[in-house]
């Protein structure tokens, strides 16, 4: 009996010191940050000098990462053709082929021969390939003949990594042609041959691999988060390789991506005594003539978001539709049956939330204009509240410091006009909400938030399902209740728009892509933030 009690005290503490060491890792990499490519070449420098490591054998250790996840998805059947340069990128990809050749893969890996030579640590790796059966090296040179890629093959691009600066060109250019030409899968190392890291306004992207997908080392790069670069990167994933964390957190850039780390540290705890009083009164002006649903979309998301009291300001029509769907909420009807004319006495909420199916009516203007002015709280604008805005210029001006606003693509072109491409629409982003003084919710696939100080924040979660009509209302509602709770209100968009995500993509697991639903958010909120709370334990 003595044994079994020491075993069971051994048991208890051995587990709080693994969750201590848990605790300690996720800190000591809680920097989610998106670097240049040439802090990140700093960034290999800073760790190979103050771990120490050698170069070498960093480049190892990120092939190695590499290998066991492209070993850990993928049947060791296949078979595996590797193309790799004569820069480090190559070198990582003649790493894995030895690496993966030990393994039992049957590799053939193809080396494109340089002017000059190769980088000291690819010349390095060369010579440590080792002679047997199931690896067959081949030198590709101007005028060799490209090896047929069958439709079931694995490709391996490490041809060129981020620090490429111009765009492919001679025999190399027609290997990327020959990939792109192929039915096979892809796999490119740490970026696709041939895009940039950063900017690529004038990269015509004539030669860049069609990657499926993008297996990345510690950080995704810039270039991987816009519309314009989607058919290169293809689903991209990132493998930590140990760059110095005291690096990464020191290295100044206005690019972050939201990660589990994160919302977990932003998440309040509810007390034991508190109450409904403890987490604010919410007010959600929304809803129109055919638009009620809106209402209850973003009502049922503020209350899900753990707001402690929500009230509907929405037309007279609307009230029993609001008070059936949602018994949660209160509701405050307008003296118009069919659209919001006015507003009510605003001091009693702790965050306003306004736009969903509200309309564009000349009444309805109004009303916001009030509200704009009267409202003694950051608000929530979204929809219509954004179609007014855009319809009267310098009404921007108008909205209260630190408000929120959600707009889809096309919200923001009617917003802020036009952008040549992504890259410049991203940045303008990041000056338009440090000139407003706003906090800028640019929805998309890695939703961008922009806040007051001149950072933005990509989003991570989040999948195609959400592409659905509704799923803006969840975020308004979702949003508002955060507000209300007294999050920061730049915290409460990044915090949002990740459960949001979040709750897409566990809705996603049950009903699939395409017949994911608005409703289907609203029901997965609290299981997203169980999913983060169980992360942070």
């Amino acid at each position: 009996m003595i044994y079994t009690r020491l075993y069971l005290v051994f048991y208890k503490y051995r587990n709080l010191l693994t969750r201590v060491q848990n605790q300690l890792k996720k800190r000591s990499f809680r920097v989610m940050k998106v670097l240049n490519t040439e802090q990140v070449r700093l960034a290999d420098e800073y760790t190979i000098g103050h771990e120490p490591i050698l170069s070498l054998d960093l480049m190892e250790r990120a092939s190695l990462g590499l290998a066991n996840l492209i070993q850990s998805q993928n049947r060791i059947n296949l078979s595996l053709l590797i193309f790799a340069g004569f820069g480090n990128n190559g070198g990582d990809g003649i790493a894995l082929a030895r690496l993966l050749s030990n393994k039992g893969w049957r590799v053939n890996l193809y080396l494109a021969t340089p002017d000059k030579d190769w980088s000291p640590d690819a010349k390095a790796n060369i010579k440590r390939l080792p002679e047997q059966e199931n690896l067959t090296i081949s030198y590709l040179k101007p005028d060799s003949d490209l090896p047929h890629i069958q439709n079931d093959d694995l490709v391996i691009d490490a041809l060129f990594g981020s620090g490429l600066t111009r765009e492919p060109s001679g025999f190399i250019a027609g290997i990327i042609d020959h990939i792109n030409a192929a039915k096979a899968w892809v796999i490119s190392v740490d970026i696709p041959s041939g895009l940039f890291g950063d900017d690529n306004r004038l990269n015509s992207r004539c030669h860049v691999i069609k990657a499926s997908q993008t297996l990345t080392f510690q950080l995704p790069k810039l270039s991987f988060f816009f519309l314009e670069n989607q058919d290169f990167v293809g689903d991209w994933k990132v493998i930590p390789i140990g760059l110095h964390p005291d690096f990464i957190a020191q290295a100044e850039t206005p690019w972050n991506f939201t990660g589990y780390e994160d919302v977990s540290s932003w998440l309040k705890p509810r007390t034991k005594f508190s109450h409904k009083g403890s987490y604010g009164h919410s007010l959600i002006l929304s809803g129109s003539n055919g638009k009620m649903g809106a209402a209850v979309l973003a009502a049922s998301a503020c209350i899900r978001s753990g707001a402690g009291l929500t009230t509907v300001a929405l037309p007279s029509a609307g009230n029993i539709i609001v008070q059936t769907a949602v018994p949660e909420a209160m509701t405050i009807t307008d003296q118009d049956c069919c659209f919001l004319t006015d507003i009510p006495d605003l001091s009693p909420y702790t965050a306003i939330g306004a736009g969903p199916g509200i309309g564009t009516g000349k009444e309805t203007w109004s009303a916001l204009q009030k509200l704009m002015k009267m409202s003694p709280v950051p608000l929530v604008l979204d929809a219509d509240a954004l179609n007014l805005l855009s319809r009267n210029p310098g009404s921007l001006l108008q909205v209260p410091k630190n408000s929120i606003l959600t707009p889809h693509p096309g919200e923001y072109k009617r917003l802020f006009g036009e952008d040549a491409d992504d890259y410049s629409r991203i940045m303008r982003l990041k000056d338009l909400a440090e000139f407003y003084q706003l906090v800028i919710v640019l929805k998309g696939a890695h939703t961008a938030v922009a806040g007051p100080e001149g950072s933005v924040w990509f989003n991570i979660t989040g999948n195609s399902g959400m592409a659905t009509g509704g799923s803006g209302d969840v975020l308004t509602g979702l949003l508002t209740g955060l507000l209300a709770q007294g999050y920061d209100p730049f915290i409460a968009a990044r915090l949002g728009v990740f459960i949001h995500g979040l709750a897409g993509d566990i809705a996603a697991e049950s009903t699939g892509k395409e017949a994911l639903t608005a409703g289907d958010l609203v029901s997965s909120i609290g299981k997203a933030f169980l999913r983060i709370h169980n992360y942070s334990i």
